[in-house]
């Protein structure tokens, strides 16, 4: 059986219902057939109907409401109580009240209902009968205007009040265990929250209107909006403001204004802070751009000023209006120190006019934003205080359409600071180091192969200019310069090489070369003078031609621009061996190995230093990100999509922890393959770079014979520096599970970690280029040793065991198998196939201990077969060793066999120097040199026992 209280809340809604449909008709609708001219009139017009269609809303959820009850009327035993709108749906109709009061409220702002009311006065004088039916208490003598509005609120009211009395009644009805016990109960608190709303909602607007009349209408028309409701004024509660020493301060949901006479200052509550005083009657404001001081008479002016004023700033965040009403609660919450907000600044400066997007912290950009300028300047990236600091990418625009400087850097309190890549709209790229905004440090320049100068410049930089150790490549001339430089001219020591293969070493001065130097040529000949600045030959000095004749005396410009000479030409001399002309290496003595390469180095130790905090791994080491040369304005391209993760601390910690857990010696190797081979591992970062340098150094242009030296010796300072690299994490990882530092290696031990366990690991990332100028330096003894090997692999197995005296017992004739037509001194390439083919596994690998270990097997195998053919175990000794090995070495056919041996001898563990490995290089070079002998190529062997035997 339905309650008493539901009966009510049927004959409430039926009311209701009928109001409603009689506000809509008598009032609504005729406020809505004006047709306004003046931009005040049509927005009255416009808050008008939003307020119809929220009246028509909230008549559909009455008629809703009062359908369900009815329903519980009639068919009590299927639908429960639950079922009314009212319970089940609360907080729906509450939603469509609210919009209706607020779509009110804006109306009662800026006197929609009187303005509207003036537009047709004499119909609303002939309603105003009917208009006091629909009131109670109104005075007849009352405006229209009034009259209206009374019209549209007090039945709302009188509804909202009635929904609450009944629910509390139906709430006292229903046992405490009933299922809809909840429901009763939250209905209840909902519309009585509404009431309170709803006072309050009406009492803001009040004042904002009669606000309105207080001020100028210049005033008025700045600052008056529907949405905007006053909360306080300083007319009420008075309040002095330092700095700008406000007339008056008015506090509104969304702004803070300060009136100064004409002047009106306004302050996003988005964007403001507020900071406690340190005295009873003062408590301070933070904004983007002004820090006020509010004072009271008293602390308890302070107080409301302060609690409204937070309270304001916590609605303003949530973008919405407070409900059940502002500063509900015995506690008011805090706003949060950090916010997300747009703003424009205003003050004269760097950022006058800019728009910052993003996280703020007290009034200062802090986190990830974006800033843009009218210019159409942007940058994207962290913020701290205030300032650019961080990662981040600024687009800068150029006088050309569609051309712009993009940035994509580290930034350190405004100014770009560590690692970052430049891209300009030259075409022009700069991957490398700033410090203040400019190029400071390692860096790399490079323009576009199709731009009219090509040019590229690889090395150190001091405030924005090319200063230190340096490699430039002129790609329109064709010449790479290899040297010191300062104030963005080769300056100091230097080598030139020049694709035509001259190269050119002395000291620079101003960009050129000055006082004496050394000139070398493709086919050797060697000048030692003087040269002019633009490079060519004068005054004293000598030259040294490929046959061993020298020419020395004073030398200068001919007729023509061709060499005019006058000196002494010397014939007697003999060909220089070409170990002699192998000497002649560029750049040794003038560019110390450990100190080429300080920028790249430099930046490693300052992170281990540092303790290789996490949030520096980026701006020190470099980061990786998919690169563009087209620069576009997007969103996207901005977003720049580096690999790495965001908890770049997180994985440091990782890399540490695998130091640690990998220090034997297997597992150690093991873990330093991982980490070089990886790109996002600081010695991996280190290495890449360090591969950098080399082949913009060596490859191309740079790949001369006369440069081997220095690249040798460059590569393994590179491993030094990787070891005392690794060395450097290990200790770090150690301090940071407070265990105890590992101590100081001595010398010897850390060279045999260099060279027996970091330079096998990175050679093969610098094998191309070293391998290539091994080849140009010993191309000469190649080029005989091919020849040799062309001629002994004319000759039958049986015919080149017997013109290299290998005695006859040692002859492995039983591997030789024969078809039918086949005569036994006519096979090749079967004798000794199991060394054959062993020893050509040497090109297979770069590493020169495992060369070693090749070359071992293959004198293991050579062994084997001679103890096969003997029947027992045979040691070889030297005499009948190195035929057997000439041989081996003619059938494996080798290509470039000096250079291979060159590099393994140069690049070896000098902890095999004068064992067993030593040995037998020894011996395969003692082959190398016969082989390369002219009786070799013309087939005249000697035989055992003559005294002109090589071996």
């Amino acid at each position: 059986m339905c309650s008493p209280e539901e009966e009510a809340l049927l004959r409430l809604e039926e009311v209701f219902s009928s109001t409603l449909a009689r506000i809509n008709s008598l009032v609504l609708q005729p406020l809505l057939t004006a047709e306004p001219s003046d931009p005040q009139g049509r927005e009255c017009l416009r808050l008008l109907q939003q307020l119809h269609r929220s009246s028509q809303q909230l008549w559909e959820v009455t008629e809703e409401s009062l359908h369900s009850l009815r329903r519980r009327l009639c068919h009590q035993d299927s639908a429960g109580l639950e079922s009314l709108l009212l319970l089940c749906g609360a907080d729906r109709v509450l939603r469509v009240h609210v919009e209706y009061i607020e779509a009110y409220t804006s109306c009662v702002v800026v006197q929609a209902f009187q303005k509207a009311a003036k537009k047709r006065s004499e119909y609303w004088r002939g309603q105003r009968k009917a208009l006091r039916q629909l009131l109670s208490g109104v005075s007849s003598e009352a405006s229209v205007g009034t009259t209206l509005v009374q019209a549209l609120r007090q039945p709302l009211a009188h509804h909202v009040q009635q929904y609450v009395l009944l629910l509390l009644s139906l709430g006292d009805t229903v046992g405490e265990c009933h299922p809809t016990r909840e429901l009763v109960v939250h209905a209840a608190t909902l519309f009585g929250n509404l009431e309170s709303f709803m006072r309050q909602a009406l009492d803001q607007a009040t004042a904002t209107q009669a606000l309105w009349h207080t001020l100028s209408s210049r005033l008025r028309d700045v600052l008056c909006t529907p949405a905007r409701r006053l909360l306080q004024d300083s007319q009420d509660i008075p309040v002095t403001v330092t700095l700008l020493r406000a007339e008056r301060v008015l506090l509104f949901d969304d702004a803070l204004v300060l009136l100064q006479g004409h002047s009106v200052h306004t302050f996003d509550l988005k964007l403001v802070w507020v900071d406690p005083g340190q005295d009873g009657c003062t408590f301070d404001l933070l904004t983007p751009e002004e820090e006020l001081s509010f004072c009271s008479k008293d602390p308890q002016g302070r107080m409301v000023w302060q609690w409204k004023v937070t309270q304001a700033v916590c609605q303003a965040l949530r973008g919405k209006k407070d409900f059940p009403m502002l500063g509900a609660g015995l506690e008011s919450p805090e706003p949060p120190t950090c916010r997300c907000v747009a703003y424009t600044f205003r003050a004269e400066g760097r950022l006058c006019q800019a728009t910052y997007e993003g996280e703020w912290c007290r009034g200062r950009p802090h986190g990830k934003g974006t800033l843009k300028w009218p210019d159409g300047r942007n940058h994207v990236g962290n913020f701290c205080q205030g300032l650019e600091h961080g990662f981040g990418i600024r687009l800068v625009p150029q006088a050309s359409e569609d051309k712009f400087d993009c940035y994509k850097c580290h930034w350190w309190e405004g100014s770009m600071c560590g690692y970052g890549i430049c891209e300009y709209s030259t075409d022009e790229v700069y991957k490398g180091y700033f410090q203040a905004g400019l190029r400071h440090g390692f860096g790399v320049l490079e323009s576009p192969p199709q731009a009219p100068q090509p040019c590229k410049y690889t090395g150190h930089w001091e405030r924005g200019q090319k200063s230190g150790y340096g490699i430039e490549e002129d790609g329109d001339r064709g010449e790479r310069y290899i040297g010191m430089w300062q104030a963005d001219q080769r300056h100091g020591p230097g080598v030139m090489v020049t694709q035509a293969g001259v190269c050119y070493q002395g000291t620079f001065q101003a960009d050129k070369m000055v006082g004496p130097g050394i000139l070398l040529s493709e086919d050797d000949s060697l000048y030692e003078g003087t040269f002019t600045r633009d490079l060519t030959l004068v005054g004293k000095g000598k030259v040294t031609f490929p046959n061993g004749f020298t020419l020395e005396g004073s030398f200068g410009s001919g007729p023509g621009g061709g060499l005019h000479t006058q000196g002494l030409l010397d014939t007697a001399a003999l060909p220089p061996e070409p170990s002699g002309t192998r000497k002649r290496q560029l750049g040794v003595g003038a560019f110390p190995a450990e100190s080429r390469w300080q920028g790249v180095y430099g930046p490693f130790r300052d992170f281990v230093s540092a303790g290789c905090p996490g949030d520096l791994q980026e701006a020190l080491l470099g980061f990786h990100v998919q690169n563009s040369r087209e620069l576009r304005k997007s969103q996207e391209y901005l977003c720049c999509e580096r690999t790495q993760p965001e908890d770049r601390a997180g994985r440091m910690e990782d890399v540490l922890d695998e130091l640690l857990q990998h220090r034997e010696p297997r597992a150690l190797r093991q873990c330093l393959r991982k980490a070089l081979s990886n790109s996002l591992h600081p010695l991996g970062k280190l290495l890449r770079t360090l591969m950098l340098t080399f082949q913009a150094t060596y490859a191309g242009i740079g790949a001369n014979k006369h440069l081997q030296a220095l690249a040798q010796e460059e590569v393994k300072q590179h491993a030094r520096e990787l070891w005392t690299a690794y060395r450097g994490l290990l200790q770090v990882a150690l301090q940071r599970k407070g265990q105890a530092p590992e101590e100081d290696e001595d010398t010897e031990t850390r060279d045999m970690q260099v060279h027996g366990l970091v330079l096998p690991l990175i050679l093969p990332s610098f094998y191309s280029e070293l391998f290539t100028l091994y080849l140009l330096l010993h191309e000469t003894e190649d080029g005989l040793y091919s020849q040799g090997i062309a001629h002994l692999s004319l000759f039958p197995d049986t015919k080149l065991l017997e013109f290299l005296d290998v005695q006859k017992h040692l002859w492995p004739l039983k591997d030789l198998t024969l078809t039918t037509n086949q005569r036994l001194s006519l096979v090749r390439d079967k004798c000794f196939l199991s060394a054959t083919e062993c020893l050509q596994k040497i090109i297979t690998t770069v590493d020169p201990r495992e060369k070693l270990e090749v070359l071992e097997r293959t004198y293991g195998e050579i062994e084997a077969t001679v103890s096969r053919v003997l029947g027992q175990e045979h040691k070889l000794p030297m005499d009948d060793l190195l035929p057997l090995l000439i041989y081996v070495v003619s059938r494996a056919r080798i290509q470039h066999l000096g250079a291979e041996i060159h590099l393994i001898r140069d690049m070896m563990d000098p902890i095999h120097t004068g064992g067993l490995y030593d040995f037998l290089l020894t011996a395969l070079e003692s082959c190398y040199e016969h082989i390369q002998k002219e009786d070799m190529r013309l087939h005249r062997f000697p035989r055992r026992g003559d005294s002109r035997r090589p071996w």
